[in-house]
């Protein structure tokens, strides 16, 4: 089954923030996951495109495109719509991986669709494409201990040493689990990992 020009059948869209500031922070984390597709798969996401670092791979014999937007987060759906709309790739083809702060740290949440939940990335998404009915991984990155706590800054804050070892397990098992949406589907991966 290929769609449009190039036959890429799924887009993997790692969200996270450009530039040196945010590596590593708790925004970032699709951009982690992204970054363990490449050490365990030896993909290389490297080339500028769609306003995207983009790269390439199979899963289960289909072929993926992979995004890391360099929009920002709030303009991450310009990103997908760019390289969605080229490729013809229909929403539920469209796999989201983003950091949630209403899961406790490490905990993934795998949805088929649904609203943004105050995810200013997954908003822009859904506005871009016109619908929220496409697949997304949510990893939890805990929200702040003090309701004074500004949330903007939790989100773009790092992660301590002792939550850095938790997170890199949830990438692992984010990663995990995206594969596994695009190999045996949502249901399956939802049994396995929510």
């Amino acid at each position: 089954m290929a769609f449009g020009n190039g036959g890429y059948q799924w887009l993997l869209v790692c969200l996270g923030n450009p530039g040196r500031e945010y590596e590593g922070t708790r925004h970032n984390i699709g951009f982690l996951t992204a970054d363990a597709l490449e050490r365990r798969e030896g993909v290389k996401i490297n080339k500028l495109r769609y306003r995207a670092l983009t790269g390439e791979f199979r899963a289960g014999g289909q072929r993926v495109l992979v995004l890391k937007p360099q929009t920002y987060m709030n303009l991450s759906g310009e990103s997908v719509k760019l390289a969605g709309g080229f490729y013809k790739i229909p929403p539920d083809h469209v796999l989201v991986v983003s950091d949630d702060v209403a899961l406790p740290l490490g905990k993934l949440r795998i949805r088929a669709g649904g609203s943004a939940g105050g995810h200013n990335g997954l908003k822009n998404i859904i506005a871009h494409l016109g619908t929220d009915q496409f697949p997304r991984i949510r990893v939890g990155v805990g929200a702040p201990e003090h309701p004074d706590h500004e949330m903007i800054d939790w989100v773009i804050g790092k992660f301590s040493p002792a939550e850095k070892k938790v997170v890199d397990e949830a990438v692992a098992r984010a990663l995990d689990a995206a594969l596994c949406v695009i190999e045996r589907g949502v249901n399956e991966a939802q049994n396995r990992y929510n």
